[in-house]
């Protein structure tokens, strides 16, 4: 396989194909733009879903939050690991990358449109261009890499297919749009199990592929901070500090510790294998949709606590976010190999039975109270996950954030 680059197949435009065991490997400036694009979507699908929580449009919010989400999560993975096999870093490349990005912005402008009015064909169009804006990275893969040709055909058939598909299911009674998104999202999940059976084992880079997914937690993260400060700072200006609101902000920021804390220093986030790649990348999707919704819950406990939401609706948007993150994290490590019965494993399974619970509970507290509790599970969570693992004494080749944790 080849890994390194020239000038002159820059310039051409050749694909290629990534080493996997290629040394020093990190995530590129480019990746990181792509990223901080993506967060835009995410945080647009959080506001949609804090909007609708406050208006007391429940399953609204829902619907609207889990659709966008997963647009923009899937198309963020597959152009993820697609870089990590086949980042040629030429001027195709780059373009293709921009438009892309333009298709995360595109789908971000009908965010409102989508989640208020029931109205997908902005959020259609923009996802189109993310995912049809990978197409020509598997026609070139194709034309260039003789080894890897059905692999990339398949990938740019089932792609451009199901892209067709999604415009069909904006004709369909409404009573069926919700079962036709899940039938569209089954197949979308389905296209890289048949494209990577052609070569027998998924193409990508085990600590590029980790670090990518760290860098992505931390960035929905810093979204979800940024969230609650808003609405906390919205509530400050209206009431000004009360204790309610102090005990709020100190929650928050005590939970995104916390989350940072147990995804990194309690890791079923190990590098993935073959085996395990597309699970391991799949239950990736619980982390990062609870992440930015628990941001969206504090920013609503924030207006709670000034009398303008309701009490009973902000706990529960504290508490099963935070629930569905725990339960994210367990997935990732069971999907890994880590056993249910490990000490890394059941506290968490514990933690989210408990948040759910708390949610149950709702009526019974004002939202202060949920989060103050919500903070109090994921800290006694974090500490019987266990002692963070011993460090290496050097790092790895790859220098992945994970490298040799866990191991």
């Amino acid at each position: 396989m080849r890994s390194m680059r020239s000038t002159p197949a820059r310039l051409r435009g050749r694909a290629l194909v990534r080493d996997p065991d290629e040394g020093h490997r990190t995530s590129t400036p480019l990746e990181l733009l792509y990223d901080l694009t993506a967060v835009v979507g995410v945080a647009r699908a959080a506001s949609s879903l804090h909007h609708e929580l406050a208006a007391d449009h429940i399953g609204q919010a829902l619907i609207g939050y889990s659709t966008v989400f997963f647009a923009v999560w899937w198309a963020w993975m597959n152009f993820t690991w697609f870089a990590s096999a086949h980042d040629s870093d030429d001027v195709p490349y780059r373009l293709l990358t921009l438009v892309q990005m333009a298709g995360v912005l595109v789908l971000a402008a009908g965010v409102t449109s989508a989640s208020e009015d029931g109205e997908f064909l902005a959020v259609t169009v923009g996802y189109a261009i993310m995912r049809l804006g990978l197409v020509p990275g598997w026609l070139r893969v194709a034309r260039d890499e003789p080894t890897m040709r059905l692999r990339a055909q398949r990938y740019a058939l089932g792609i451009t297919v199901l892209q067709v598909l999604w415009f069909l299911r904006l004709a369909l009674p409404e009573d069926l749009q919700v079962p036709g998104f899940l039938v569209l999202a089954g197949c979308e999940l389905l296209v890289p199990l048949w494209a990577e059976r052609a070569t027998g084992r998924p193409v990508f880079h085990s600590g590029h592929i980790e670090e990518r997914y760290g860098l992505f937690t931390i960035i929905v993260l810093g979204e979800s901070i940024l969230s609650a400060t808003m609405g906390i700072q919205a509530a400050l200006d209206e009431t000004g500090l009360t204790s309610q609101l102090l005990t709020i902000g100190i929650s928050g920021l005590v939970l995104a510790f916390a989350a940072w804390w147990i995804y990194f220093d309690h890791p079923g986030h190990l590098s993935p294998t073959p085996d395990m790649a597309f699970r391991w990348g799949y239950a990736h999707v619980g982390i990062f949709a609870s992440l930015a919704a628990m941001g969206a819950g504090l920013h609503l406990a924030s207006e709670a606590s000034s009398g303008h939401a309701d009490e009973r609706v902000a706990a529960l948007a504290v508490a099963l976010p935070t629930a569905g993150y725990l339960l994210g994290l367990a997935l990732v490590m069971t999907s890994a190999g880590i056993a249910v019965t490990d000490e890394r494993v059941f506290p968490k399974l514990g933690g989210a039975a408990v948040l759910v619970a708390i949610g149950a509970t709702a009526p019974l507290s004002p939202a202060v109270v949920a989060c103050a509790v919500v903070m109090v599970v994921l800290t006694t969570t974090m500490v019987l996950s266990g002692p963070p693992p011993a460090r290496p004494s050097g790092r790895g080749e790859e220098g992945g954030l994970g490298e040799g944790v866990g191991r």
